[in-house]
């Protein structure tokens, strides 16, 4: 049963309820915004792309702007100047997080440092991820095994050439994000390119990112849980379960080799547990791996398939970016990571990326901890905050042509100084505040350096039939988005 089928069930039962007719009246001192249904409140305004139906809905009442979905009262952020007040003014106040019932799987949120509230385990968490991890010092140390990894896709790449065979993109980058992360957390590759493997491991972190994300029936009217009408929970469980077995399967087999000592995430995190269980546990250690793997394989490799695409229906802009790296690294060099800082153009596709496809369109959802007034509204406490970051994104109040996907604006007035590390509200890919994501470092280097290896090395045509500005670039909506027909292209040797 979809969505809508289960809505109009749920409306017939609850309308004979008369007493629910109460909730059709907004809460005075809440933001304005669309009339509300008895029972239901706003929920079928949200369709199948909430993050276009509410950009739509903001533009009548506004930035802030309030709805009822079932039992929830939730608040949308749409422009950079209200982001900021949720983010920076009052960051503490909406620190904590709203959690989908499809995050409680396997009880996750209990242990995941995306759910947790911010408190010690959190800080924790956060502290060991950076340490291990996401430091300059930890980044530049591995730069030899993200430079093995993209030589892999330039040879994968290059066969296809030769062959002259159709590249997925987003496969092919899904594969080198996948393996860089499993080499980074256990020194071990989980695919192969045009391998079932894959595909495979793509449907799960995907399936994990959908039921996450999508719209759940049990999540606004909570009596619904274990009834769960759309089998979101059921489904969302299956893919938590495929990978703890996997990552199950590796702790034990590590732990029981402890001579075999090996320079990753996990050999670490095992040392802090055996130091200390109380600390961090094994559970501790499972559902970090998760939220290292599912975030740092899906958004990185997302992000270069949008670019790619956007790039390939302008081959102007993508002739320019390779005219710039081969200007600075030849025809044949071997790109560096120091390197991105000289690459403006390269950066510009980047941050125009970030801003027309943001991976994560409302980030990730917050809760207000205490009541706190916005732009004269009252937030009220425990509502749920949406920032819609893509709705920001395309904003002509804040974008000039913001439904163009033009780099350019990057590289000259105001724009040229924006940049995406949480500091300019117009940006914020990432979020911002004390829950801005930890992995921000070592994305921003595999996405320049990915999308550099396909550009530099390679012309690139589309398959028999299929034009320029005919490609595709409709999106499926999950706790990120994907494009929802792969791009497929022709790589040629230059």
């Amino acid at each position: 049963m979809d969505f809508v089928e289960c809505i109009i069930l749920f409306l017939a039962i609850a309308w004979i309820v008369v007493v629910a007719l109460t909730g059709a009246r907004k809460p005075s001192g809440l933001p304005p915004g669309p009339h509300r249904v008895p029972v239901i409140g706003n929920i079928l305004e949200l369709g199948s792309k909430p993050h276009r139906s509410l950009a739509t809905l903001a533009g009548k009442y506004g930035p802030v702007m309030s709805l009822k979905l079932g039992t929830r009262t939730t608040v949308v952020i749409s422009a950079p100047e209200e982001a900021k007040m949720v983010m920076q003014k009052h960051d503490l106040i909406f620190s904590g997080r709203s959690i989908p019932g499809a995050a409680e799987t396997l009880r996750h949120s209990d242990f995941s440092m995306a759910w947790l509230p911010v408190d010690h385990q959190w800080r924790k968490l956060r502290k060991i991820c950076k340490e291990q991890m996401f430091s300059a010092a930890r980044l530049d140390s591995s730069q030899g095994l993200r430079k093995a990894k993209l030589r892999q896709l330039s040879d994968h790449v290059g066969d296809c050439a030769a062959a002259g065979r159709a590249v997925d993109i987003g496969e092919a980058a899904f594969t080198t994000s996948l393996n860089l992360m499993s080499a980074s957390l256990f020194s071990m590759d989980f695919a192969k390119f045009d391998s079932d493997s894959s595909q495979e491991m793509k449907d799960v972190v995907w399936g994990v990112m959908k039921g996450v994300g999508s719209p759940n029936l049990s999540d606004y009217f909570p009596v619904l849980k274990r009834a769960d009408p759309q089998g979101i929970l059921r489904e969302t469980e299956k893919y938590f379960q495929k990978l703890f077995d996997i990552f199950d399967d590796i702790i034990d087999k590590r732990m029981k080799s402890r001579k075999d000592k090996k320079d990753d995430l996990l050999e670490a995190l095992i040392d802090l547990n055996l130091r200390d269980e109380t600390e961090l546990s094994l559970n501790d250690i499972k559902h970090l791996l998760l939220d290292l793997f599912v975030a740092g394989a899906d958004t990185t490799s997302g992000t270069v398939e949008w670019a790619m695409s956007e790039l390939m229906r302008r081959p102007e802009k993508l002739s320019r970016a390779r005219d710039e790296i081969r200007g600075l690294i030849g025809e044949t060099g071997e790109m560096q990571e120091s390197d991105i800082q000289n690459l403006p153009y390269l950066q510009a596709v980047v941050k125009e990326t970030f801003r027309f496809h943001p991976a994560a369109p409302f980030l990730m959802p917050r809760k207000a901890e205490t009541d706190v007034e916005i732009n004269g509204y009252i937030i009220p406490k425990d509502c749920q905050i949406l920032i819609n970051f893509w709705a920001s994104g395309r904003n002509s109040n804040v974008w000039s042509d913001a439904e163009t996907f033009m780099p350019e604006r990057f590289l000259e007035g105001d724009a040229r100084k924006i940049d995406y590390r949480g500091k300019d509200f117009e940006l914020i890919p990432f979020g911002a505040g004390r829950r801005i994501c930890p992995g921000l470092p070592l994305a921003h280097r595999m996405v320049h350096l990915m999308l550099a290896t396909l550009v530099h090395g390679f012309g690139w045509k589309l398959e028999e039939g299929v034009k320029a500005a005919e490609i595709d670039v409709d999106e499926k909506f999950g706790l990120t988005l994907q494009k929802a027909k792969p791009l497929r292209a022709i790589p040629l040797k230059l």
